[in-house]
């Protein structure tokens, strides 16, 4: 390797990897919803344990909420409580997929009451960044059908383009939008956004404001989704990620546990194609069903530390010089060496530097804190998926 490891380590220090509130609540699968002690019962107890994870890793500063999963009275005190436990609210993501009106769709659905109700409830999120100051506005819509003929495809379209487009006017000067797509679920013929073009071609429709997010669960097996990442930031469309990983059909893995290799690609064509700055988000979207919430949180921020360093550290020069040399196995040599570095030691290193303890893992584990939110909160409703 002939990257500089002060270099290496300074990019590392700059890493910023947002968390999900829904992360810390009961969840589980279709079938069943699994308690766990400790959980939090408000919006407020989300952020606390938010706030735990940034305090053991360092790199976890803002958290993203769900609405109305994290519906409250004020948020402008949410976004102060937030500060006053050393973190920030990040992206609001809105919810159009949970009402019985929604059963048919939401912005797409052949009721336009029902389309008036869902932009209401998106523009009412636009309302909430504003009172949060938070500056993404995370869209994910379930719309699709179930049967062939159920519905006019192209007219589904042409409503979900109005939609986006009535968002995106409301959009504030330093705002935008992420536009997510998913593969199928819980549509099983059409899916309204299915995939990362038909995201572009909506967002490149709107502007700058609108940006693609690439959830790394959301795609069929065998896609090259660093493929992906390279054409989006290309286009300057790519706004950022949410992170989880997959095995069969659904994302809720902890990011990088099924195939840490594809992380690490991923990462290697966003530090190389410029993506690594302020303008594409890090986020977890992942929702912890057997695992204890927190360590299951800290654990997939150190996945992305450890993939982040090793893109890092690809020998850039070596590599070039392999590709314009047609050398094709120098090439993959040059990538799979950066990829089989122990980088723990340098991010342990890295840590203490930072004042934080080496090992967030252990640390957590020591402060007692799991002990302390599970005596105080033996009452009240814990907070779950879909609450």
């Amino acid at each position: 390797m002939t990257t500089d490891r002060a270099q290496v380590k300074a990019a590392l220090r700059r890493q910023r990897i947002e968390t999900p509130s829904w992360a810390y609540g009961n969840s589980g699968t279709r079938f069943k919803v699994f308690a766990q002690q400790g959980v939090p019962r408000t919006p407020q107890e989300k952020i606390d344990d938010a706030a735990q994870v940034h305090r053991f890793t360092g790199v976890a500063p803002t958290v993203a909420v769900h609405i109305p999963w994290d519906k409250v009275d004020d948020y402008a005190a949410l976004a102060e409580h937030a500060r006053e436990r050393g973190v920030t609210i990040g992206a609001v993501n809105s919810n159009v997929f949970q009402d019985d009106d929604y059963m048919l769709g939401s912005v797409t659905n052949p009721d336009p009451k029902v389309r008036a109700k869902a932009l209401k409830h998106l523009l009412e999120c636009v309302d909430i960044m504003d009172a949060t100051g938070s500056r993404d506005l995370k869209l994910w819509f379930s719309d699709g059908t179930n049967y062939p003929g159920q519905d006019d495809i192209r007219a589904r379209q042409d409503r979900l383009a109005e939609a986006l487009a009535a968002v995106y006017e409301r959009l504030g000067e330093n705002q935008r939008f992420l536009l997510e797509y998913k593969l199928f679920e819980p549509a099983f013929y059409t899916t309204d956004l299915p995939d990362w073009g038909t995201s572009y071609a909506h967002c490149l429709k709107l502007g700058p404001k609108a940006q693609v997010v690439v959830d790394t669960g959301h795609h069929a097996p065998g896609t090259n989704i660093e493929f992906i990442v390279a054409f989006l930031l290309r286009e300057g469309k790519l706004g950022g990620f949410d992170f989880n990983s997959r095995f069969y059909a659904d994302d809720d893995l902890m990011v990088g546990a099924a195939d840490p290799f594809q992380l690490f690609r991923i990462m290697h064509e966003v530090i190389q194609g410029g993506g690594y700055t302020d303008d594409v988000a890090f986020m977890l979207d992942q929702c912890h069903n057997i695992e204890p919430k927190i360590p299951g949180q800290i654990r997939s921020v150190m996945n992305v530390q450890e993939a982040t360093a090793k893109a890092l550290l690809v020998d850039v020069e070596a590599l070039r010089e392999a590709q314009q040399n047609r050398d094709v196995l120098g090439a993959n040599a040059v990538f799979m060496d950066a990829y089989n570095t122990d980088v723990r030691p340098l991010l342990a290193e890295l840590r203490e530097e930072m004042g934080l303890d080496p090992d967030p893992m252990a640390a957590y584990a020591r402060s007692g804190y799991f002990e302390k939110i599970r005596d105080e909160r033996k009452d009240g409703q814990a907070a779950g998926w879909g609450a």
